[in-house]
């Protein structure tokens, strides 16, 4: 009967728990839209299409997390940046004098503008990384890794734009 009683309990607090949501609790109600200037690539050996990914995966964010509007141009908040730096560097060194992994690390600058609040306006830099077998060839791993550390770069833009984080 009290594991019954327990399990019930878990259920309803995982229940209640969903009910409640963050997301977008610190957007001043006259925002109604957002910009994203495409980002630029200003780092050495980048994928060339970093840049245009990492663009449309923030606005995917801002538009299914948020209640704001996708503008072209002249939104209420405007993000703009660069990758500035795209580099991989070998860690955790073995006994042998290799390494048994290789980091991935990817640095974005932010500037972020809020034109009906000019006080929330702020410029930054995200760094994020992934490590991978040093075994592997960067080549075939490279995908799947930007896609990791570019939904972490994105999520911690979107909680330091919205969150106040």
């Amino acid at each position: 009967m009290k594991r019954l009683i327990a399990i019930t309990q878990i259920c309803l607090l995982l229940a209640l728990g969903s009910c409640y949501s963050f997301k977008g609790i610190s957007i001043p109600p006259e925002v109604q839209s957002f910009t994203i200037i495409p980002f630029e690539n200003n780092a050495n050996n980048v994928v060339p299409t970093l840049a245009q990914t990492f663009s449309e995966r923030l606005k995917d964010k801002v538009l299914t997390e948020s209640r704001l509007n996708y503008a072209n141009a002249n939104g209420d908040v405007e993000f703009k940046g660069a990758i500035t730096a795209y580099r991989i560097s070998p860690v955790a060194p073995t006994p042998n004098a290799t390494t048994a992994f290789n980091r991935l690390e990817i640095e974005v600058m932010v500037d972020y503008a809020c034109v009906t609040k000019p006080d929330l306006d702020w410029n930054n830099q995200f760094r994020r990384f992934a490590d991978y077998d040093s075994g592997t060839d960067l080549a075939s791993v490279q995908d799947q890794l930007i896609e990791e550390i570019n939904e972490q770069l994105v999520e911690d833009i979107f909680n330091k734009a919205f969150n106040n984080w």
